[in-house]
C-alpha cells in the first residue's frame, strides 16, 4: 500500500513538472512570438499586424464556444466516470461518437469561414480597416478556417490520452503551434508578408495535431464513422455543454467587440490593444491560474468530506496569499510598463506602455477571479459565473463604446473598461459568496488584508522611488540596459515587499523564510575518502 501511494505521488510529482516546464516554455515562446511579429511587420500601413489579430477573432469565437468548453467541463469527467466502470474500449466508443459529431460540426463552420470570410471581417470585426488591411485579414482568416476543425480533434485526442495518463504530447503540442508561427514569420517577411503568418498558424495546427496523433500510439485507438445518438454518456456531455459553452463565448464576444471599436480609431490600434491585452494575461496565467489549479483539488476535497469550516479555511488562505502576491506584480507592472513594453515590442511601445498601464487593474483582479469562481465550481455552481459573464460581457461594450470614443480616452478607453469590468464582477462575485455564507470573510481575513493593503503602500513607495532613480531614458534600447533597470526595479520593490511583510509579521511570507532557512542551513556532505 506504501508503495502504491509513492508511485502516485511520484507521478502526479512528474506530471506536474512537466506541465509547469512546458508552461513556462511556451510562455516564453508566446512572448517571443509577439516580440518577433512586432518587429518584423508594422503596425500602421497596408501590412499592418491589424490584419493579423482581426482574422483570429471568428475562428477563435468557434472554437472555444464550440470545442473548448465541451472538453474543460463537458467531456472529461464524463470520460474519467465512463472509463472508471466500462473499460478503455468503450471509452474509444464515446470518444469516436463525440469527436465526429465535433468534426462535423467545425467542418461545417470552416465551409462558413472560407465562403464568407471578407464580410465577417468587413461587417462584423473590423470595419475600420482599409481596403488593403481587408483583403490581408479575409485571406489570413480563409487560411484559419479549418483550424478550429483541426484544434477541436487535438482538444478530443488529447483529452482521453490525459485521462488515461499519456500527458507528454499534451504538453508539447502548443510549443509546436509556437515554434511553426516563429518560422513562418522568417520564411514569409520578405515576399508574401503579413498573410503568411496565416500559413504559419495553418501548418501549427497540422503540426500540431501530428503530435498528437503520435500520442495515441500503442492506446488502440479505433476510429469509426458513426455517431452513437443512443449512447447515454455522449447524451450527458451534450447537456451539460451549454453553459461553459456560453461563457467561454461571452469572452470571445467581447474580443470581436473591442477588435470592431478599435478598427474605428485608426491604423494600428487593434494591434496596440492586442499586444497591451497579451501583456497582461501574463501575470494572471502565471499566478492566477497556476495557484487556483493547485488550490482546487483540495477544495473540491473539503467539500466531499462535509468539512465547510475547512473549505472556508483553505479558502481563505490561499486567498490572501493571491492578494499578497498580486499586489507587488501589479505595482511593478504599472511603474515598469514602459520599460516591458521596450524590451518586447519594436514598434509602437509607448502606446502599448499606455493601454498597459491601465490594464493593471484589470490583471490583480483577474489573478483573484481564479480562484474565485472555482470557489462557485467546487460547490457544483456553474451558473452564477455563467450569468456573472453574460453581465460584465453587456457592461463591457457599454464601457467599451462610451469610453473608447476619439473625444473621450481613445482606445486606452478599452483597457480602462476592463479594469473596470474585472473589478465589478469580483465584487458582485464576492457579495454573493458572502451572502451564501455569512460566516466566510472572518476577522482574521480582514485582519490580514488590512495589512497586506498596509504592506503595499510601501511597495508601491518603493517602486515610485525605483523608478525615479534609474528612469526610462529616451535613448534606452537593448536588452541589457533596459533588461539591467527592470531588473533592480523589480528586486528592490519585491524586496521592500517581503521585508515589510515580516515586519508586520504577515504569514504568507513566513513560508519563504522557512525555504530559505532550510537551503541555507542544510548540511553539505563531503567526501574525504
Amino acid at each position: 500500500m506504501e508503495s502504491t501511494k509513492h508511485k502516485k505521488k511520484s507521478t502526479i510529482f512528474n506530471v506536474a513538472t512537466l506541465l509547469i516546464a512546458t508552461s513556462i516554455v511556451g510562455q516564453i515562446l508566446g512572448f517571443l512570438r509577439t516580440k518577433l511579429v512586432s518587429a518584423n511587420f508594422p503596425i500602421t500601413g497596408a501590412g499592418s499586424t491589424d490584419a493579423y489579430f482581426a482574422a483570429f477573432t471568428i475562428p477563435d469565437l468557434f472554437f472555444y464556444t464550440i470545442a473548448a468548453g465541451a472538453l474543460g467541463v463537458a467531456f472529461m469527467p464524463v470520460l474519467s466516470d465512463y472509463l472508471h466502470n466500462n473499460g478503455r474500449k468503450a471509452v474509444w466508443e464515446l470518444t469516436t461518437s463525440f469527436l465526429n459529431l465535433l468534426m462535423v460540426v467545425m467542418f461545417v463552420v470552416g465551409i462558413v469561414i472560407l465562403i464568407f470570410a471578407k464580410p465577417l471581417v468587413h461587417d462584423i470585426v473590423a470595419p475600420g480597416l482599409s481596403a488593403p488591411q481587408l483583403n490581408r485579414a479575409a485571406d489570413i482568416m480563409r487560411l484559419l478556417a479549418f483550424n478550429p476543425l483541426l484544434f477541436t480533434v487535438s482538444g478530443v485526442l488529447t483529452s482521453v490520452q490525459q485521462t488515461l495518463g499519456r500527458w507528454l504530447f499534451f504538453a508539447i503540442a502548443p510549443i509546436v503551434y509556437n515554434l511553426t508561427i516563429i518560422t513562418s514569420i522568417f520564411v514569409f517577411r520578405h515576399n508574401i508578408g503579413i498573410v503568411g503568418l496565416g500559413f504559419g498558424a495553418l501548418g501549427g495546427a497540422v503540426l500540431q495535431l501530428i503530435v498528437v496523433l503520435a500520442g495515441l500510439r500503442k492506446l488502440n485507438f479505433s476510429w469509426k464513422p458513426v455517431i452513437d445518438w443512443k449512447n447515454t454518456h455522449l447524451r450527458t456531455v451534450l447537456k451539460n455543454l451549454p453553459p461553459r459553452s456560453l461563457d467561454q463565448g461571452m469572452d470571445q464576444i467581447e474580443d470581436i467587440v473591442e477588435t470592431h471599436i478599435a478598427s474605428g480609431l485608426g491604423s494600428g490600434n487593434i494591434s496596440y490593444y492586442n499586444y497591451a491585452y497579451t501583456l497582461s494575461t501574463a501575470p494572471i496565467l502565471l499566478i492566477g491560474t497556476t495557484i487556483a489549479t493547485a488550490a482546487f483539488p483540495k477544495l473540491n476535497a473539503r467539500i466531499s468530506q462535509g468539512r465547510p469550516d475547512l473549505f472556508r479555511k483553505d479558502f481563505l488562505s490561499v486567498l490572501r496569499v493571491m492578494i499578497w502576491v498580486a499586489a507587488p506584480v501589479v505595482v511593478i507592472s504599472y511603474f515598469c510598463r514602459g520599460y516591458l513594453a521596450r524590451i518586447i515590442f519594436s514598434k509602437g511601445n509607448d502606446k502599448i506602455a499606455v493601454i498597459f498601464g491601465f490594464l493593471a487593474a484589470a490583471i490583480f483582479f483577474r489573478i483573484l477571479y481564479a480562484l474565485i469562481s472555482r470557489w462557485y465550481y467546487s460547490k457544483k455552481d456553474t451558473r452564477t459565473p455563467m450569468y456573472m459573464s453574460i453581465f460584465t460581457i453587456g457592461l463591457n461594450v457599454y464601457l467599451a463604446i462610451t469610453l473608447a470614443k476619439p473625444s473621450v480616452f481613445g482606445v486606452s478607453g478599452l483597457a480602462i473598461a476592463q479594469s473596470i469590468v474585472a473589478a465589478t464582477e469580483i465584487f458582485i462575485l464576492g457579495f454573493i459568496m458572502v451572502w451564501r455564507d455569512r460566516k466566510l470573510l472572518d476577522p482574521k481575513f480582514w485582519g490580514g488584508v488590512i495589512k497586506i493593503a498596509s504592506v503595499t503602500g510601501f511597495t508601491v513607495l518603493a517602486g515610485f522611488i525605483m523608478v525615479t532613480l534609474m528612469p526610462l531614458g529616451l535613448l534606452d534600447r537593448g536588452f541589457v540596459t533596459l533588461g539591467g533597470k527592470l531588473f533592480i526595479i523589480t528586486i528592490v520593490t519585491l524586496a521592500v515587499h517581503f521585508i515589510v511583510s515580516l515586519l508586520f509579521d504577515l504569514e504568507e511570507a513566513r513560508p519563504i523564510v522557512s525555504f530559505i532557512r532550510r537551503i541555507a542551513l542544510r548540511p553539505v556532505k563531503i567526501d574525504f575518502t
